[in-house]
């Protein structure tokens, strides 16, 4: 017999890990397995190999250092190297503020526990990348408070949270931080640093930490800069509740490595997170690999560089795909992915529809696409497409949606 905590992790499974690993055991091949799944629901960045491979492939010598214990919050010379990273056009960050752990998740559930007691909640706008509901919720006992957009608005605003936070406050919820994912995921969006100090203005007013995920940050491609929630909020909200989490998988293409990091300024919050990370290490000889790897300022450069050129002509390329389908989508300026609009094909406007539609999609099409309804859409019919994968699986999945849709 297990606990209830067992029971309820078991029951959370994110959708979008167990449609990843159906679609990566049967992959599509256009030569040895054409009838297999294409996946993309998958936010990895499969187009930047070429530029990892000759780093990652390097022979190096092993140190004895390399497969001993390390401190478990990070090695000072990752977390070194890291600081001087995501200083990159902004602030400089002080590696003693830095906890490396494995994986943004993990960083993501250490922020949650840190912050809230189980039953109090972290308010995140609408719609929202769905792996926080295990990430913030999954081991901490808090929850999540859904902040919806206004009509016709693709994402709420600061006079939004403000809203949905007094009116749970109301109704005897405590509320401790608001999360955002910035660039945002699932639309592709760079928030304006005029609305991330809206949000930190907000939070100063409601006395509320703020926690940006910012695993896209050098991902952006198009449209508005990308600043950082940690330059954006000073003179509006204490810099002490601003909590920023970042990791290799996205920016720089890593994430078989598992590696995140949490950058706090609170003594408090830094103290707690560096205990918990005991039970999120790195290993010693994958911290090596990576400050190396960002040790190379010139190298570096020219990936960032060369990743947001790709990134920019792989989003191109399948939005023209949509387009010449006849498949609406909602422009995006970072990240991964698609926000493609296929309310024009449900039955009816519910989600008993769109999930009918989806398993249509994963079944006779066999493509992984990724539901609304996985991101707490509001409104049924909209689907993530993940572009950065081989472009000739892009234009195949596409060909695939438009056979099932009947187009």
């Amino acid at each position: 017999m297990v606990s209830r905590q067992a029971a309820r992790l078991v029951a959370g499974t994110p959708v979008i890990a167990s449609a990843h690993f159906a679609a990566e055991a049967d992959p599509y091949d256009p030569v040895s397995n054409p009838d297999g799944y294409v996946n993309v629901g998958t936010a990895e960045n499969r187009l930047v190999w070429d530029l990892l491979a000759p780093r990652l492939r390097a022979a190096r010598g092993v140190a004895a250092a390399d497969i001993r214990y390390a401190p478990l919050h990070g090695t000072a010379a990752l977390r070194s190297q890291v600081a001087r990273f995501l200083a990159r056009g902004g602030s400089p960050v002080d590696p003693e503020d830095l906890i490396v752990v494995s994986g943004a998740t993990a960083a993501l559930d250490i922020i949650a526990s840190v912050l809230c007691d189980p039953g109090e909640a972290l308010a995140v706008p609408v719609p929202y990348y769905g792996a926080l509901d295990t990430d913030l919720t999954g081991r901490s006992g808090a929850r999540l408070l859904p902040v919806p957009p206004l009509a016709g608005v693709s994402l709420p605003d600061a006079a939004a949270l403000i809203g949905t936070v007094r009116r749970a406050r109301a109704a005897g919820t405590t509320v401790r931080a608001l999360v955002l994912t910035s660039p945002h995921n699932p639309l592709g969006l760079v928030y304006r640093e005029s609305e991330l100090q809206a949000f930190a203005s907000a939070c100063a007013a409601l006395d509320l930490d703020l926690v940006a995920d910012e695993v896209y940050a050098h991902s952006a491609f198009t449209g508005p800069a990308f600043v950082s929630a940690r330059d954006a909020a000073p003179g509006v909200l204490d810099p002490h509740r601003v909590h920023v989490v970042w990791g290799f998988a996205k920016d720089l293409g890593l994430p078989g490595l598992k590696v995140g990091v949490l950058h706090t300024r609170q003594p408090q919050v830094r103290a707690a997170a560096r205990e918990l990370a005991y039970f999120a290490p790195v290993s010693t000889d994958t911290q090596w690999l990576l400050t190396d790897l960002l040790a190379a300022d010139d190298w570096v450069a020219r990936f960032l560089t060369t990743g947001r050129d790709r990134l920019a002509a792989s989003y191109a390329a399948a939005a023209g795909h949509l387009t010449g389908v006849g498949v609406p989508f909602l422009p995006a300026g970072a990240g991964f992915s698609i926000w493609t609009d296929l309310r024009g094909w449900l039955d009816t406007a519910t989600p008993a529809a769109e999930e009918l539609l989806w398993r249509r999609l994963f079944t006779a099409g066999r493509i992984n696409l990724l539901p609304g309804a996985v991101f707490h859409h509001p409104e049924p019919g909209w689907f993530r497409l993940c572009h950065t994968t081989d472009p000739a699986t892009v234009a195949e999945a596409v060909a695939r949606l438009r056979r099932v849709l009947g187009g």
